[in-house]
């Protein structure tokens, strides 16, 4: 199992367009506080739709808890400032891939101390950043190519016809 984290999000949408994308893949959620919005917010929930229920997240009061409750953890930090491509590293499994709030991103301070776990999605040079719930998707479905999607479901079914 995966897990993502996010350091102190500030879109309910992004959260819960996020949280679907867990559920869907069954990965685990982790959110580091403070959060700019409440869990219980419509349009969270909204984004998420009636998956919300069905999510493994688990709430931190800062990076500091964060890394006290997950001690020795892997972590891989997706940055737009990162020396390497989020293609270039081998995800482990029960590895942590955090992203950053979509204003600022991860602190630099926590990057520079994790520079060698540092990724980024390769861009043009006049974009600033992806959206913070395409991002997750991209990086999260590496890492899950990478381990042969190995407890998903490979091939999907047609409502009123079957494939030969």
């Amino acid at each position: 199992m995966l897990n993502i984290v996010l350091h102190q999000p500030e879109i309910p949408a992004n959260t819960g367009n996020i949280g679907r994308t867990c559920v869907a893949t069954g990965t685990r959620l982790h959110l580091i506080e403070p959060l700019g919005f409440s869990l219980s917010e419509k349009a969270l929930k909204r984004a998420g739709m009636d998956y919300w229920k069905d999510l493994d997240v688990t709430t931190y009061l800062d990076y500091e808890d964060f890394l006290n409750k997950n001690p020795g953890a892997k972590i891989y930090y997706a940055s737009t400032k990162a020396p390497q491509t989020y293609a270039d590293v081998s995800y482990e499994e029960n590895c942590f891939i955090m992203f950053g709030k979509e204003s600022a991103g991860i602190p630099e301070e926590i990057l520079l101390k994790n520079q060698e776990h540092c990724v980024r999605i390769p861009m043009i040079n006049d974009i600033r950043s992806l959206n913070l719930s395409n991002s997750v998707a991209v990086i999260l479905y590496e890492a899950l190519r990478q381990q042969n999607f190995s407890h998903m479901q490979l091939e999907g079914q047609l409502t009123k016809y079957h494939w030969k």
